[in-house]
């Protein structure tokens, strides 16, 4: 088939990969343009960019699609379809409607169940015991198209960064075998079915801990923004990311530190802190942090 594949962050670039390798004709790759990254911050293309370019196919990084010279551009690459994967703009009705199958959005849970910007961090800090990914044909609609297909997995006590993976790995296989159908005619898209949530993008201010929830809760929320942002609490005033925890069978006063190996109160229950990450430093567990940051039974974090 002759695609155009528009993507950007690394979660997008399994499914470019497993397309070039399927054969498919990849006339054009859109693309965020170059970001700023890095304390000189110089300018740095995006993930799928870099894929892009190491197998000699057009890039192409507007800043927008709503102008009609980049939709007469888009139109004239004469596609049979578009494969969309966390690409980052809005694409409007006539980039929709010129391939000849249409465009084909690879999502990130088991919709209608969180649409929108972060489905993989939400359905690990709501507690969900199962998400997903699907391949859906777009409409103007955020995240409302009709299913080609979906596969399930489970959350467990992956993290965000555990459960990113796994689900674009597993998503290239299925837009692989979903475009398979399309051409194929031998797949239609289902409506879906169910009372739609929200995905909405992570904000800073949210990401602070709240001791007094209780400990599932901040297990899933520790979770849900591990390794990036970081959930955070801060401890002899200095500022600590909590990257995974996990239930312990102990109570006290919220925050409080019960022992001297890093179990913390919650409102209901407590949590042992595992791996951690101090401002300016890496990751590492609660044993390497413990021998040069002394956090005592009865250390109050807030």
């Amino acid at each position: 088939m002759r695609l155009a594949f528009m993507g950007t962050p690394g979660f997008a670039v399994p499914t470019l990969g497993a397309l070039i390798a399927q054969g498919h004709d990849i006339a054009a790759v859109y693309t965020q343009p170059p970001r700023p990254k890095g304390r000189g911050l110089a300018t740095e293309i995006s993930p799928v960019a870099k894929l892009a370019q190491s197998n000699n196919i057009e890039i192409r990084d507007p800043v927008s699609l709503k102008g009609e010279s980049e939709q007469f551009a888009f139109a004239s690459l004469n596609l049979d379809a578009a494969v969309v994967v966390a690409y980052g703009l809005l694409l409007p009705k006539p980039i929709l409607d010129a391939p000849r199958l249409g465009c084909f959005n690879l999502h990130g849970s088991l919709l209608p169940r969180w649409r929108g910007a972060a489905p993989i961090q939400r359905a690990i800090m709501a507690g969900d015991a199962e998400t997903g990914v699907m391949a859906m044909r777009m409409e103007e609609g955020l995240d409302t198209g009709p299913v080609l297909m979906a596969e399930r997995v489970s959350v467990g006590r992956k993290t965000y960064g555990e459960l990113h993976d796994e689900l674009s790995h597993l998503g290239a296989d299925l837009m692989v075998r979903a475009l398979a159908a399309l051409d194929r005619g031998s797949i239609e898209a289902q409506p879906q079915q169910g009372e739609p949530t929200y995905a909405k993008k992570i904000l800073k201010e949210e990401t602070r801990i709240d001791w007094t929830k209780s400990a599932n809760e901040i297990d899933c929320h520790i979770r849900g923004l591990s390794p990036a942002p970081g959930a955070w609490t801060q401890a002899n005033g200095e500022r600590l990311k909590i990257l995974y925890a996990e239930p312990a069978k102990a109570s006290g006063t919220p925050g409080e530190m019960l022992d001297d190996k890093l179990t913390i109160a919650c409102g209901d229950g407590a949590l042992k802190l595992l791996r951690l990450q101090r401002a300016g430093k890496g990751p590492m567990s609660a044993e390497d942090m413990l021998r040069g940051f002394s956090l005592p039974r009865g250390t109050k974090l807030v």
